[in-house]
């Protein structure tokens, strides 16, 4: 299979595929989904690592350190291998039957130095991605002209947040490396059983809805449509940021002060581009992970599955342009705080137990409309890039890429591999979001180039 694209062509060509599955064969059993599983659409997730060539070990070597440590980990991590099913009221759950992970290799006729890690779309979508047809996970496996290797898998996030992708992950590389598990994965559900009788603040009902009150339908875009990117911003842009944030005395995380930053920024876009003069209303959220805030620490931190909540807020346009930056991040300050909390997780799970059979989806999901714009901000301060090493070294870059489906924007901020307190940042927004936001923010947003990478020279 080939295809070519974008307006840096290369061609891309699928030489092999084949299934992966544990060793030994496990037996076959199915594992429902949590609650807070249920909270998820049909929406898979990417990520992807590049390494540089190494004379000491050629492609087919490293593909074979691939397989064999991927059959080793999935004994532990088997919903990986396995599928989702319905079952006999219709919802998702997984068969653990051992079905394997579906595994491509092939070439593509660039070099890593030429890769426009910048645009996504045209170097990443469709090209170095596996394409999931079954399966809980797959990946892939890409060598380049100039000798290098990207390895980029897509699972279903459903079965796994980016917390338990990470977990995999870093198990599959030190298994590659030494064997051993990084951390045995549990998939004890009972930690997030729903409460008898169940209890729930009412505000739970603002953030989340039954799918059938929810408005699905893809929006008419035209020239209104998302796109991805991906930027770099410097230690001391965020220092300065996080500063001008907590002007007011209250000292704000990074996280944070870059969230309302965007806002702001989000916010003079939906001004600028507004023709109808009607009052505006932007929605932000913000992913919270909810592990730590649960009772059983230990266990939650071996946990797989999804411990997720999508808290947001929601502001008039004219308030977001006209209110300092420390203003803004005290609102987003407030509703997280509203949701990093026990009570609100346990009432998360009661929650979806109420509505159930039926879905329940985050609003954010569907946001984003003619009313105004709509993004949402996830975290993954914890990506894990140094230590996805299979024994060749640790990647040279890494990303996650989720153009997840839904109406509103999501943004990924995500660790430098440079090391030295910068920021990586996946975006995907709408296209004049992203234009406003180069012109009036272009000393904080970098385009990101292998220049900055310091990897020009990969031959």
């Amino acid at each position: 299979m080939t295809s070519e694209g974008g307006d840096g062509k290369f061609r891309v060509t699928v030489t092999n595929k084949e299934v992966v599955a544990a060793e030994p064969p496990l037996q076959e059993h199915r594992l429902p989904l949590s609650n807070l599983d249920l909270l998820l659409p049909p929406v898979d997730v990417s990520v992807f690592f590049c390494y540089k060539g190494d004379n000491h070990m050629n492609f087919g070597s490293r593909v074979s350190v691939l397989k064999r440590a991927m059959a080793q980990v999935l004994r532990c991590y088997y919903a990986f291998a396995g599928e989702v099913v319905a079952n006999f009221v219709g919802e998702p759950e997984i068969l653990c039957n051992n079905r394997g992970v579906d595994l491509f290799e092939g070439f593509a006729d660039i070099d890593l130095k030429n890769l426009n890690l910048y645009n996504p779309d045209q170097s990443v979508e469709g090209k170095l991605l596996p394409k999931k047809k079954d399966g809980v996970l797959a990946v892939q496996a890409m060598k380049l002209k100039c000798g290098s290797v990207v390895v980029a898998c897509t699972f279903d996030h459903r079965v796994a947040d980016f917390y338990s992708a990470n977990m995999f992950l870093v198990s599959w590389a030190k298994m590659a490396q030494s064997g051993e598990f990084f951390l045995l994965p549990s998939f004890k559900r009972s930690v997030l059983n729903p409460r008898r009788p169940a209890c729930f603040d009412p505000s739970l009902a603002n953030m989340y809805v039954p799918i059938s009150k929810l408005n699905l339908k893809e929006p008419q875009l035209d020239f209104h449509h998302l796109i991805s990117r991906i930027y770099y911003i410097k230690a001391d842009q965020l220092d300065k940021l996080q500063s001008l944030a907590s002007s007011n005395g209250c000292k704000k995380t990074k996280l944070v002060s870059f969230s309302a930053f965007l806002w702001q920024l989000i916010a003079k876009s939906a001004k600028k581009n507004d023709s109808t003069g009607m009052v505006k209303i932007s929605k932000m959220g913000i992913v919270v992970d909810g592990r730590t805030r649960l009772t059983d620490k230990a266990t939650m931190a071996a946990y797989f599955g999804n411990v997720l909540s999508i808290p947001y807020g929601s502001k008039r346009v004219d308030e977001l342009i006209e209110n300092p930056l420390s203003w803004i991040a005290d609102e987003v300050h407030d509703f997280v705080k509203s949701a990093a909390a026990k009570d609100h997780f346990l009432g998360l799970i009661d929650f979806v137990e109420v509505h159930r059979p039926e879905p329940v989806l985050a609003k954010m999901y569907s946001s984003g409309s003619d009313d105004g714009p709509a993004f949402v901000v996830s975290s993954g301060q914890r990506f894990p890039v140094s230590g996805i090493d299979f024994g060749w070294g640790s990647p040279a870059f890494g990303s996650y890429h989720f153009p997840w489906g839904g109406k509103a924007g999501y943004v990924m901020p995500m660790p430098s591999p440079v090391r030295n307190g910068d920021w990586i940042v996946y975006m995907h927004l709408l296209k004049e979001q992203m234009e406003l936001i180069e012109t009036e923010a272009t000393d904080f947003f970098k385009p990101l180039t292998w220049d900055y990478l310091k990897l020009l020279s990969t031959d």
